[in-house]
């Protein structure tokens, strides 16, 4: 009788250190899971902010050109501001999901929108200059952040 109790209780627990090794490498999957689509998201907003501060630079670059030059610039103009627009959305998912970046993201986004109402083409292309360190810079740190 006590050898029946005795396997009975040794297969109880082998089902239990069983169970116990089971939840624990779900627990793991779940969170190697988790950690990888954090990780995907955050380099995905990363990308569209980089992607979203080149078109206005570019944008911004050719609306002061025209301006500065005497050009009508009026469609520039608009299509400056849905740039801009463009720009809020990757800015607040970086700021949310790489809060350490969100400094570093708000001054490439401030030295792109510096491109504004240049006093002469020696100064728009010293302000795009600078919107492109910021923006490498954003995008330097998020490297270095995201293989952490």
């Amino acid at each position: 009788m006590w050898q029946s109790i005795i396997a009975i209780l040794g297969t109880l627990a082998g089902a239990s250190v069983t169970a116990w090794f089971q939840q624990r490498g779900q627990r793991a999957e779940r969170t190697a899971a988790a950690t990888a689509a954090h990780r995907r998201d955050a380099l995905d907003a990363v990308t569209d902010l980089v992607t979203a501060l080149a078109d206005h630079r570019r944008t911004m670059w050719l609306r002061e050109d025209a301006r500065l030059s005497g050009t009508d610039w009026t469609g520039l103009r608009a299509d400056s501001h849905t740039t801009r627009a463009a720009i809020t959305a990757p800015a607040v998912r970086v700021t949310v999901l790489l809060p350490d970046l969100a400094a570093t993201a708000q001054a490439a986004a401030t030295a792109t929108y510096a491109m504004r109402n240049a006093t002469d083409h020696a100064t728009l292309n010293t302000a795009r200059e600078d919107a492109i360190t910021a923006t490498d810079a954003l995008t330097h740190a998020a490297g270095q952040h995201l293989a952490a």
